[in-house]
């Protein structure tokens, strides 16, 4: 049953998606109340989290030059269809544009919601329909027509859909481990194919130049195929950045994404199958090794929640250093050192919204997955006694979520507070 359970969370989190889900997600919304209220828009009213205004201020939307929320719930109430899911902008006409070029949108930052919400109401002169997107990126919690509620489920709880992963809270690091060694075919399947995806976008932005090319200039200081283990691992950190560049430049290609989050599906994913590669191993070897890293990543998410002050691509990264140990033969006593090396070494590094400098973060936390690795293939890792570094992996995760909920929430505010205030001093200048 609990394998069963892996191979659904796997096949729900594992998807694909085209530019930043924020905006995705806020598109998703707009074209699902379009769909509901199927007739003329006078205005367009957005309730959302600050985490949702913070990841979507600064990042570029496929096939738009404009960034934002507002901008990406227009576009998807002008497209008015949902079938592509978090690929919504990737197919964005010049009409739609335009349309959405016409609207009338307010937006308002809520408080006591869930960190990843967004409420679209859309009303003409007869009626009215609203949608809400929360807990996931692509899950309506609550859907109306005029005075037909339609859904409405508790806010952040998918149990009724199947939708749910709070279960990762509480799951093993053995369970992982037993669960990737014994992969269904398809998994294995869907997991190669996720990397192979993402490494598209990644060798996709070596040649084009995107956001700061962080990617691009340092694939410029080793060797491609690697010659050593030290330059597959860096090769790693690289691939992953170029992914990063394109993606948050608005690069129409896709990526597959993990937590929600196309930033911690290619941290997660690109070392790992490019160690993987280095080493020789078999597909169901890197597949395994992929299985821990997602479901790592997936098991600190639920302990976090998918937007926080917290940076994505540490907690994914984390999960990149046990799939890292896996290929290198660790054991879960390694992956434990691992993770307590991460914990120990970049707790506490700040998401300020996605944009281009998520590549720089990227780089950082997959070269600290690669420090980690070697230290704890070393048998070199801190105690207890260092700081918030616990006994085991369990403690550690428990720390860290801690300090995500209780220790991050007022930084989170005055993360956006800043962002916000430079905003309206660039819009003054303008």
């Amino acid at each position: 049953m609990e394998n069963l359970k892996f191979v659904d969370l796997l096949n729900r989190e594992l998807v694909i998606a085209m530019g930043c889900t924020e905006p995705a997600a806020s598109a998703l919304a707009g074209a699902r109340a379009a769909e509901l209220l199927n007739g003329p828009i006078d205005k367009i009213y957005i309730e959302t989290s600050r985490d949702m205004v913070k990841n979507a201020m600064g990042v570029g939307i496929p096939n738009c030059k404009n960034k934002g929320i507002k901008a990406a719930v227009a576009l998807g109430v002008a497209g008015k269809s949902t079938k592509r899911g978090l690929g919504i902008l990737s197919k964005v006409t010049d009409k739609q544009k335009e349309i959405a070029a016409s609207y009338k949108v307010e937006l308002e930052m809520v408080e006591e919601v869930p960190p990843l919400y967004i409420k679209v109401t859309l009303t003409n002169k007869e009626h009215k329909a609203i949608a809400v997107v929360s807990g996931n990126h692509s899950y309506f919690s609550f859907l109306q027509k005029d005075e037909n509620v339609l859904i409405d489920a508790p806010l952040g709880k998918m149990l009724e859909s199947g939708e749910d992963s709070s279960f990762m809270a509480d799951v093993s690091l053995e369970e992982i481990l037993n669960f990737s060694k014994n992969l269904p075919k398809e998994t294995i399947s869907l997991l190669l194919s996720s990397a192979k995806t993402n490494l598209a976008i990644a060798k996709h932005a070596l040649v084009e130049e995107y956001g700061l090319a962080v990617g691009k200039n340092t694939y410029e200081t080793i060797n491609d195929p690697p010659t050593s283990l030290d330059e597959a691992l860096s090769l790693g950190a690289t691939l992953a950045a170029s992914a990063s560049d394109a993606r948050m430049a608005g690069c129409p290609l896709p990526v597959v994404i993990n937590s929600g989050s196309g930033n911690q599906g290619i941290t997660i994913t690109l070392p790992i199958f490019t160690l993987g590669k280095y080493l020789g191993k078999s597909d169901l070897e890197i597949a395994s090794a992929l299985s821990i890293g997602e479901l790592v990543g997936l098991c600190l998410t639920a302990k976090k929640d998918r937007l926080s002050a917290l940076c994505g691509a540490f907690t994914a990264a984390i999960g990149t250093s046990c799939g890292l140990v896996y290929l290198l033969d660790g054991s879960i006593d390694e992956m434990n050192k691992a993770i307590n090396v991460m914990i120990a070494n970049l707790t506490g590094i700040i998401c300020d919204g996605a944009k281009m400098t998520c590549a720089l973060k990227i780089y950082s936390c997959v070269q600290s997955a690669n420090l980690a690795t070697k230290l704890a293939m070393k048998g070199s890792a801190p105690g207890e006694e260092s700081g918030i570094v616990g006994m085991d992996c369990v403690q550690s995760f428990d720390y860290l979520s801690r300090i995500s909920h209780e220790g991050m929430a007022q930084t989170d505010k005055t993360i956006l507070s800043i962002m916000m205030e430079k905003q309206k001093e660039r819009e003054a200048r303008c």
